[in-house]
């Protein structure tokens, strides 16, 4: 049993890596990085060996509105990112939320638990004199297994049921006008912008504060909590950041868009 639990803490994944780190493993063949953001500030220049994922790579526009694409989709879009099993994914973008978004499409496909983010982003890395470049790798090829996500996306029903519950506790990711404008029953609002020491670079805030953050909050001791934006995006930044520190955290994906869609769904105002 001892043997078994040293090689799960060998092989637990920092959610968050240092620039000193990345440059120490860029070439390591079981490290992938990606940059998620724009073509025209991917091919300006990227960390060495990083791969591109854009924000819509991964999205589904419908009916329903901005949704996650399908598993299936997301598989051929990671895969040729270089994502394969057994594999660490670094990530970093010039977006936090969108980065959040892609680490929930990850996640939802079953490889959360590999995902790391670079701290302070491409900011720090240039302001540091690191290696850039504006090469274009080979598409990954592979293999990459799509698994389940248990209790990690969660939908309008399931936050219904929760409105009042005394273990979940639900934060509202969105601006203090949007949050005027109309929230969910017995949610507090969280700024995204609170998670970062500098949000020039992206550096987080230390996990003692971010915790401190979600205190304010009212996420309390032995309690979990579900977040929630316009469409996902910046409750997924929040998500990531909450599980990072401890805090198991859900995200409901589609968000203000689903909920105020039906008549059903209670706002407070």
């Amino acid at each position: 049993m001892l043997a078994i639990l040293a090689l799960l803490a060998a092989a637990a994944v920092e959610p968050i890596v240092s620039t000193d780190w990345l440059q120490t493993h860029l070439k390591d063949p079981q490290v992938r990085v990606i940059f998620v953001g724009s073509r025209d500030a991917y091919t300006r220049a990227h960390i060495p060996g990083a791969r591109l994922i854009e924000h819509m790579d991964t999205v589904e526009m419908g009916a329903n509105g901005h949704r996650l694409a399908s598993k299936d989709a997301l598989v051929r879009v990671f895969t040729k990112a270089g994502v394969a099993d057994g594999v660490r994914v670094v990530l970093y973008g010039d977006s936090p939320m969108a980065t959040g978004w892609v680490n929930t499409a990850l996640t939802s496909i079953g490889h959360g638990d590999s995902v790391s983010w670079l701290d302070g982003g491409i900011g720090l890395w240039q302001s540091e004199k690191r290696p850039v470049e504006t090469a274009t790798p080979a598409p990954g090829t592979g293999p990459l297994t799509a698994g389940p996500a248990p209790d990690f996306i969660v939908d309008a029903a399931w936050v219904r049921g929760r409105l009042n519950s005394s273990t979940t506790k639900i934060l509202d990711v969105r601006t203090q006008r949007e949050y005027r404008d109309g929230h969910l029953p017995t949610a507090t609002l969280i700024l995204g912008q609170d998670l970062f020491a500098d949000l020039k670079t992206q550096k987080f805030k230390s996990p003692d504060e971010i915790r401190a953050l979600l205190t304010r909050a009212g996420v309390g001791v032995n309690q979990d909590a579900v977040t929630y934006c316009a469409v996902g995006m910046r409750a997924s930044l929040m998500a990531w950041a909450a599980r990072a520190v401890g805090v198991p955290t859900r995200v409901y994906l589609g968000s203000w868009q689903d909920w105020s869609s039906s008549s059903a769904n209670p706002v407070v105002k």
